[in-house]
């Protein structure tokens, strides 16, 4: 799996699906010829990148009082077929086992698209009293769908890794609290990540199959399309009561549990990770999270390589404390140069004969493509150097993104601003009466919902689709 030696070079604003493709293959993040339509390899590269988007997220859910379990993959199709608007929600995108060698089975078993109906007939098992209450547990896992739409690594695939909390509680108030502390979850681990994002209630009409409602934490790809990151849903006791759910409450009566899910996609985390903090040379990696946070870079010079290893290899043990690795291949100090900017790692130290002999190094920062000079003795400055890279992402991207959200009062001025990203636009309705106004622009866009925390509504203004008065702004966007 030899990265090519040939300078990455494409413009991620003119040509994202080109660039997002081939960052993928050149950086080592994917394989994508496994031979079964949207369905992948990740390699180890991307692999470490995953295996820190989980942590993040488990550790927050383990500090708000989640258990982590694991469920059977596949699912009875009569649990599937208990809540009647969730699985019809679901039905088009679940893969079936129908045999098991050459036996057919007495009734087929679903591959979990998503787990609310692997999770709850266990919950009317192990919820008998209001002591076990609340139930906040979730699992880490994949899920897979059959999607029709055009796949895309990372982006749209059939099979996905994420995480899905599923959580009971004795009253709606918890439960409803429940989904703002899915909110926080999301916003803390973004703001770590440097992803920007805004959080939507989801219209009627899109939310979550069998949800009451839903809220969703949506952004945008260099494309200006929309890619929707964790959603957290408030499911009342639409589930409980198809699932049977009840606890004896502390003065005997018995009661129906609230619900709420919450998902946090992984793979989705990771292609928004690569595609808004990349520039035309590929990866841009927070320090924090980058497999390797230093390369050091020989710069051999005839009759002095083992004077010139020796001290990279003095510079790598003092710098044990980071994910340090010398480049010892045998290929020219630019092509290195090249694949580790491909690969975005975060500093890359220089050394050659000049910084033996002076006890320096030469120190490149992969975001700002900044030299300079430090003496052996500064070598606690790079740690300092790395969290600027991290907070310069982010300042960049968080700048990229609001320049992004743009506005539209008619139709006109919609259609010219769409592909910006967001456009918020005044409309009718995200309840039932507006989904005639929402599938008259199904061919301009879509509808994300209504912001998050709340704006102030409308004063004066008309829904741009039927002309009634508005009741809201939505955001429109176009989506993958």
């Amino acid at each position: 799996m030899e990265t090519k030696e040939k300078e990455f070079n494409i413009d991620k604003f003119q040509n994202f699906s080109e660039w997002y493709l081939k960052v993928l293959e050149k950086a080592e993040i994917v394989d994508d010829r496994y031979g079964v339509k949207g369905f992948y390899i990740i390699l180890p590269f991307g692999m470490f990148l995953v295996d820190k988007i989980y942590s993040l997220w488990e550790s927050e859910l383990n500090k708000k009082n989640h258990r982590k379990v694991l469920f059977p993959l596949v699912i009875p199709e009569n649990n599937l077929e208990k809540e009647e608007e969730h699985v019809e929600g679901f039905k088009p995108e679940i893969f079936w086992i129908c045999e098991a060698g050459e036996k057919k089975l007495e009734r087929k078993l679903g591959v979990r698209p998503t787990s609310e109906t692997a999770f709850y007939p266990m919950y009317s098992l192990w919820i008998r009293s209001y002591k076990d209450l609340p139930m906040k547990l979730y699992q880490s896992c994949s899920v897979f769908r059959y999607e029709t739409k055009a796949t895309k690594p990372l982006i749209r695939s059939r099979e996905f890794l994420w995480i899905e909390a599923h959580c009971a509680f004795k009253s709606e108030e918890e439960a409803l609290n429940q989904v703002l502390e899915d909110m926080e979850t999301t916003k803390k681990v973004y703001e770590f990540l440097g992803i920007p994002f805004l959080f939507f209630k989801r219209p009627s009409w899109d939310k979550f199959k069998g949800a009451v409602f839903t809220f969703a934490a949506d952004t945008l790809l260099p494309d200006g399309k929309r890619l929707q990151l964790p959603s957290t849903h408030y499911l009342g006791q639409n589930f409980s009561k198809a699932f049977d759910i009840k606890f004896e409450d502390i003065d005997g009566t018995k009661k129906y549990v609230y619900q709420s899910c919450y998902g946090p996609p992984i793979s989705r985390t990771l292609a928004a990770l690569i595609s808004i903090h990349g520039d035309n040379k590929g990866l841009r990696l927070p320090f924090e999270i980058s497999p390797i946070q230093i390369i050091i870079v020989p710069i051999l010079k005839k009759n002095y390589e083992k004077e010139i290893l020796e001290y990279c290899e003095k510079i790598k043990s003092m710098l044990s404390k980071f994910r340090v690795e010398i480049d010892k291949s045998e290929k020219t100090p630019g092509e290195k140069f090249n694949i580790w900017e491909l690969k975005g790692v975060p500093l890359r130290v220089e050394i050659g004969l000049n910084e033996v002999k002076s006890d320096e190094l030469t120190v490149v920062r992969r975001d700002k493509k900044e030299r300079m000079k430090l003496k052996i003795s500064e070598l606690e400055k790079l740690e300092e150097i790395g969290m600027q890279i991290t907070k310069n992402l982010k300042k960049e991207a968080r700048e990229w993104f609001n320049k992004k959200i743009k506005y539209a009062s008619s139709l006109e001025e919609l259609k010219n601003n769409i592909k910006e990203g967001f456009v918020k636009i005044p409309f009718c309705s995200i309840g039932e009466e507006g989904r005639e106004c929402a599938e008259a622009l199904e061919e301009i866009c879509d509808i994300a919902g209504t912001l998050y925390p709340e704006e102030e509504k409308p004063r004066e203004e008309k829904c741009i689709v039927c002309g009634k008065k508005a009741e809201v702004y939505v955001y429109a966007c176009r989506s993958y």
